[in-house]
């Protein structure tokens, strides 16, 4: 469910409780959370409603002026109506874990592992730690430059980028991504333990 940054900004504050979508299949779910560019909304409640048991009430929690603006909204999507009650949960924890830098060798350890998996189950070669530097080196790139310098269509690009994302290992910018501090220091302790292997 796609929501616009100023109605993101007045759930933060608390200025909208309520969403009304047309669906002919929810696309969320009571108890379901939406990583979005505030941070998380929680989903309270989803169920359907018919048109005639909308109200004002029902259309300023939504962010209307009225309930015929609402009404007219609705009227430019085909499905069933959905009352999707939400709130604001509190920042992405993906934030603050793209500021976290490596700091053990158990932390190195594990995200290792978790990378390790990826690669292992992806039908190529291993992606993840050139996809790291890939960024690492062409910062603000556009996805589809990357996407073409590994020999990749752009949405499986973006597919594997995104999960990167939810290790903490790097950040979207307006064009392009870029490595988080995490991502960084991930890479710098791999060629730290690469070098002393081979002076070994």
């Amino acid at each position: 469910m796609l929501l616009k940054k100023s109605v993101l900004d007045a759930i933060v504050r608390g200025e909208i409780t309520l969403q009304f979508r047309k669906w002919k299949r929810p696309t969320v779910k009571t108890g379901g959370r939406l990583k979005t560019a505030v941070g998380m909304i929680g989903i309270d409640r989803v169920e359907p409603v018919t048109r005639a048991s909308l109200t004002e009430r029902d259309a300023r929690a939504a962010g209307f002026t009225s309930c015929e603006e609402l009404l007219s909204t609705l009227e430019r999507s085909a499905g069933r109506v959905y009352r999707i009650a939400l709130h604001y949960q509190g920042a992405d924890p993906r934030v603050s874990l793209r500021k976290t830098r490596i700091s053990s060798e158990e932390d190195m350890a594990q995200l290792t592992e978790r990378l390790n998996r990826m690669d292992k189950a992806s039908r190529g070669s291993p992606w993840t730690k050139p996809y790291l530097e890939l960024i690492g080196n062409h910062s603000g790139l556009p996805a589809a430059d990357l996407a073409a310098r590994v020999g990749c269509e752009k949405g499986p690009f973006k597919v594997r980028v995104r999960r990167l994302k939810e290790l903490g290992l790097t950040e979207s910018l307006e064009t392009g991504y870029r490595l988080s501090a995490r991502g960084r220091s991930y890479l710098a302790r791999l060629k730290s333990s690469t070098r002393g292997r081979r002076q070994i």
